[in-house]
């Protein structure tokens, strides 16, 4: 499955839309992706899978923050048999206290997936946290970035962010 391939099917999802959005970020956007109304959808989720099984090799664990990634993470666990983590937005304060549920992570590569990127600051939280915890990080796979500044902070925390696909990749498409 080709770019194009991955463009149609959030196209024909519904999972890219035209019109006046405010983002996470505050940010006002022409178009917003809403990788929910793919994840939520068997067979395009088992695609996004074997896509992103193809960047996993290597990686001993997979990581998501709650809520956007976890389809995707849980998705690509099945698909590349590899075990992974759910990182929290918040620590718990109850219970034992934990802010990634899963294994034990120290020591261990990890791969971190995201839904879409925009300006990077939740991707960098999951680094921080992910680190904290002794994790070996220094790869980002992400369905849709937005080119919107994720890329460069992610290079400042030495860690490269792998796109499927990019706006100018879908805008280019039409």
């Amino acid at each position: 499955m080709n770019k194009n391939d991955l463009i149609q099917l959030l196209k024909n999802c519904g999972a890219i839309k035209f019109g006046r959005f405010v983002l996470t970020s505050g940010a006002i956007s022409d178009y917003y992706i809403d990788i929910k109304k793919a994840s939520t959808n068997p067979q395009i989720l088992k695609k996004i899978a074997k896509i992103m099984a193809e960047y996993s090799k290597g990686y001993e664990i997979i990581a998501g923050l709650e809520l956007g990634a976890i389809p995707l993470v849980v998705a690509l666990s099945l698909e590349a048999e590899i075990p992974y983590v759910i990182i929290r937005k918040e620590k718990r304060e109850h219970g034992t206290g934990k802010q990634i549920e899963g294994e034990d992570i120290k020591g261990k590569k990890v791969l971190l997936i995201e839904d879409v990127t925009t300006s990077g600051g939740s991707v960098i939280k999951s680094v921080q946290i992910l680190r904290e915890n002794k994790a070996i990080i220094d790869e980002v796979l992400v369905v849709v970035d937005r080119e919107s500044g994720a890329e460069t902070k992610l290079k400042g925390v030495d860690v490269s962010l792998i796109p499927l696909i990019s706006i100018s990749d879908i805008l280019k498409n039409g």
